[in-house]
C-alpha cells in the first residue's frame, strides 16, 4: 500500500528487509540494545500477522521512520481497536511532519479496516511525545498501569 505524501516522503508497509533499521530505531527509542535474534523472531512473526501493521517512512529512498499498530477485537468497544505500539522518526529528520504522515497513513488504514478507535500509550517522561499525539487528535482518556512479570 505505498502512499506518496508531501515532502517526498513515501509511506509503505514494512518488509523483511527493514528489520535491521527498525531494530536500530527501537533500540534508540527504548535506550537499550535488544537481543537481535529474539527481535528478528518477533518481527518476522508479526509481519505474517493480519492483526499487526508495520509502516515505514522513506525519504530520498532511505527509511527514516516507523510505526507499528496492533489490532484487537475488544468486547468493551464492540469492535476493532488499533493500538500504536511504537512510533519513531530519526532525530535528524524530525520536525518535517514525518510522524504526522505515519499517523495519517495509519488513520487511513484504520478507516479502511473499520476500527472503532486508534489508541496509543506513551511513557509519562515523554512530554514532547504526548504533545505530538495531542496535536494528532488523540485525547487523554485513560490511565495505563503496568505490572512487570518477572520470570
Amino acid at each position: 500500500m505505498p502512499v506518496s505524501l508531501s515532502n517526498a516522503v513515501l509511506i509503505r508497509e514494512a518488509t523483511q528487509s527493514d528489520v535491521a533499521i527498525i531494530y536500530d530505531f527501537l533500540c534508540m527509542l527504548e535506550e537499550t540494545r535488544f537481543d537481535l535474534i529474539a527481535f528478528q523472531q518477533v518481527f518476522n512473526h508479526n509481519l505474517t500477522s493480519t492483526s499487526v501493521h508495520y509502516l515505514v517512512a522513506e525519504l530520498a529512498g532511505e527509511v527514516v521512520g516507523f510505526v507499528s499498530c496492533h489490532v484487537q477485537q475488544l468486547l468493551h468497544h464492540v469492535g476493532k481497536v488499533g493500538e500504536i505500539q511504537e512510533l519513531f522518526v530519526r532525530p535528524d529528520v524530525r520536525n518535517q511532519r514525518i510522524g504526522h504522515q505515519l499517523v495519517e497513513a495509519l488513520t487511513t488504514l484504520a478507516i479502511q479496516e473499520n476500527f472503532v478507535n486508534l489508541e496509543v500509550t506513551t511513557n509519562q517522561k515523554r512530554a514532547d511525545t504526548v504533545r505530538f499525539y495531542e496535536r494528532e487528535a488523540f485525547t487523554k482518556t485513560h490511565f495505563k498501569l503496568v505490572k512487570p512479570i518477572q520470570t
